[in-house]
């Protein structure tokens, strides 16, 4: 029986300060990395870049990173970058600079710009999922100030090869418990 491969990333966005959401996220992902599963690296799109290194300190959680500097970051990082991951290409930016609340096509412009076949953002603080304009729209929401009814949410991309790429979303609530939620777009 021939083996499918499936590679997946945690993606988190807009953290805020909220250190302690952030390792309840990380506490979560240390069971979903190799052995236990395939969770090989993490995407911080920015507004807590600073939590970071405190929150996976805390949690024991070490992984591959991929960060951009948020409207609130105030680190050396760069606005927007590419990373290639299991066969696709992800345009990553937090997204200020992109007029993202008048609809996707500047942000499709950009990872069109950079042969991107998905752009990843944050921002807005609302999880969002996408496919448009030949581009797969994924914004995990809020790890800690949500502006959706959903709650605070992030997400894990999942590459299989040979298929399309998806998104799963997972809420956390006030006790920190995690969950999987469905995004309605």
């Amino acid at each position: 029986m021939e083996k499918i491969l499936v590679k997946k990333f945690l993606l988190f966005s807009d953290s805020h300060g909220n250190v302690s959401a952030l390792k309840n996220i990380f506490d979560w992902a240390k069971e979903h990395i190799p052995p236990n599963d395939t969770i090989l690296a993490a995407v911080c799109l920015g507004d807590g870049l600073s939590d970071i290194s405190k929150a996976a300190n805390a949690a024991g959680f070490f992984s591959d990173w991929k960060i951009v500097r948020g409207n609130n970051d105030y680190m050396n990082a760069p606005e927007s970058d590419v990373y290639d991951f299991a066969d696709n290409r992800f345009f990553l930016c937090h997204g200020h600079r992109y007029s993202l609340y008048a609809g996707t096509h500047t942000l499709a412009a950009a990872a069109k710009k950079n042969d991107a076949n998905a752009a990843l953002f944050g921002h807005t603080h609302v999880p969002f999922y996408k496919n448009s304009e030949g581009i797969i729209f994924i914004n995990p929401g809020s790890v800690s100030r949500p502006r959706s009814r959903i709650g605070a949410t992030f997400a894990v991309i999942e590459c299989t090869e040979g298929s399309a790429l998806e998104a799963a979303f997972y809420g956390i609530n006030e006790r920190g418990s995690i969950y999987k939620v469905k995004i309605q777009n």
